[in-house]
């Protein structure tokens, strides 16, 4: 992901000659660029999850209840407060005023009829899971709301900075995925789908005024290319840049580098589905081939640490302290290999989204040189992003092994471990009594219950070895000095959360 202030980036040896020299900075002051990874799939908020592009974009265009600021902390935004009220009911109390540009009222009724669209099923809408607890809205005055669930929903609020809110009747007739109707800071000024979205101020917009005029989110998958841009004086911010590079950025002086803990968990997604991962002694076994502790420092240049046999890092609420990482054991590896019964002869698949996760590519290469090490026949698919995720979610057809990087905004074990649950969009594992877990869990409202619960969730995950846990993805970034960020680790890219240097 990038940030850049023109709308001319340079790519390729021209980018790479002119990192160089001296950076140009003849960009307009108040134009800033972010450029993404992956290309947005959607612009239909109630489509996506992926925080890092689709999610990005529309926070700037819709208007969400609630938002997580850079410190992590949850703040008003259209809501002015909001309360449990009692274990299964939430009150928001929203500010008074807000409307779309088409001159739609952001009031209480609109809420609501975002609440019922997502959860309707002819929808189909990619994020229903997160609302199936909700079993009515109801509607106190203009301004006023309830949520009634059907069980306690503690992390309800927290989800909701996630939510963002569509125009009720624009979206009756017209096409929300391809369209768009402001009621945020910026309105969509032009959309070339795959290269590039241009963003403008709402002249219309009822919160404060944003600090940019314009922004230009452009789609640069190659890393190299990024790194050029922003010593060449392009682009004023880069997220996820290889941590080799951080030293070298820093060394040239052109840019600052650095990075910081991120909240995404890197893993080898299970498909228990598709034999042999089925198998719990092979599953074992390939946790205890991969050298994790090796990979981090040859790869991450010692920017983080093996994750402790579980998805969840330290920032969340539910994280287990103590358990322990699988350790580097080949020989372990090749007796449970041996027990397993596996036949070796047998292809074992591991998929990677390209351009996606950090170095995922080369984190793929060594996993599988690893595996197949102890014997294993391991076949190496690349695959765009977007076909990734319909491969994943609408053919149900994911690989037998899936690099992914996974992290849930909430940063609350409900959000991160139901995506492993039975009956979850995203689930392949179909573990009855992890699921049944994660129900109590989700059903108390006291944090040492749920603390106990996920202890428990967590460590059944581990011991039935539910993924091949790696480690924390670092949320690494290099910026201009021209202006100033407030780094985050949870993959939100928001130039609001930026200031041009004075």
């Amino acid at each position: 992901m990038i940030v850049k202030l023109r709308n001319t980036l340079l790519l390729g040896a021209t980018a790479m000659a002119l990192a160089v020299g001296t950076p140009s900075f003849a960009q307009e002051q108040d134009t800033v660029t972010i450029a993404l990874r992956v290309a947005v799939n959607t612009l239909d908020p109630h489509m996506t999850a992926s925080v890092g592009s689709d999610l990005s974009v529309l926070s700037h265009i819709y208007p969400a209840l609630i938002l997580r600021g850079p410190d992590l902390k949850l703040q008003p935004a259209l809501a002015e407060s909001w309360e449990m009220t009692d274990p299964n009911t939430w009150r928001f109390k929203l500010k008074p005023g807000a409307h779309f540009a088409n001159g739609e009222k952001l009031d209480a009724a609109a809420v609501k009829w975002n609440l019922d669209r997502v959860r309707a099923k002819a929808v189909g809408a990619r994020i229903a899971a997160w609302f199936e607890l909700v079993s009515e809205v109801n509607l106190i005055d203009d301004t006023t709301l309830e949520v009634k669930t059907s069980s306690p929903y503690p992390a309800f609020a927290d989800q909701l900075s996630m939510f963002f809110l569509l125009p009720p009747k624009w979206a009756q007739t017209h096409k929300p995925a391809s369209e768009t109707m402001s009621g945020g800071p910026y309105k969509v000024q032009e959309n070339i789908p795959g290269d590039r979205i241009t963003l403008v101020a709402n002249p219309d917009y009822w919160g404060p005024a944003p600090e940019f005029e314009k922004i230009i989110f452009s789609t640069i998958p190659e890393s190299a290319a990024r790194t050029a841009a922003l010593e060449a004086g392009e682009v004023d911010l880069i997220t996820g840049l290889p941590t080799t590079e951080i030293k070298r950025i820093n060394e040239r002086g052109l840019a600052q580098a650095d990075a910081i803990a991120s909240i995404r968990m890197l893993l080898g997604k299970f498909n228990h589905q598709k034999a042999p991962i089925n198998n719990l002694k092979l599953r074992q076994a390939i946790n205890y081939a991969v050298d994790k502790e090796g990979i981090a420092k040859a790869i991450y240049d010692g920017k983080t640490t093996a994750a402790n046999c579980q998805l969840l890092t330290p920032g969340y609420f539910g994280y287990n302290p103590d358990l322990k990482p699988y350790p580097y054991d080949p020989e372990k590896a090749q007796k449970l290999l041996k027990e397993s019964g596996v036949n070796l002869s047998q292809p074992i698949e591991i998929e990677v989204p390209v351009g996606t996760y950090l170095q995922g590519e080369e984190l793929t290469q060594v996993i599988a040189s690893q595996l197949q090490e102890i014997g294993l026949n391991v076949k190496i698919t690349e695959i765009e992003f977007g076909a990734f995720m319909n491969k994943q979610l609408k053919a149900r057809d994911l690989a037998q092994v899936a690099i992914q990087g996974l992290a849930w905004p909430t940063i609350d074990a409900d959000g991160m471990l139901t995506m492993f649950a039975p009956g979850n969009i995203y689930d392949y594992w179909n573990n009855k009594e992890f699921g049944a877990l994660l129900d109590k869990g989700r059903a108390s409202t006291d944090h040492k219950e749920r603390t106990r619960i996920y202890a428990e969730a967590t460590k059944m995950m581990c011991d039935q070895a539910g993924a091949l846990f790696l480690f924390a993805q670092p949320a690494t970034y290099g910026i201009s000095k021209r202006i100033t960020w407030n780094a985050r680790g949870d993959d939100w890219v928001r130039a609001y959360d930026m200031k041009p240097k004075n």
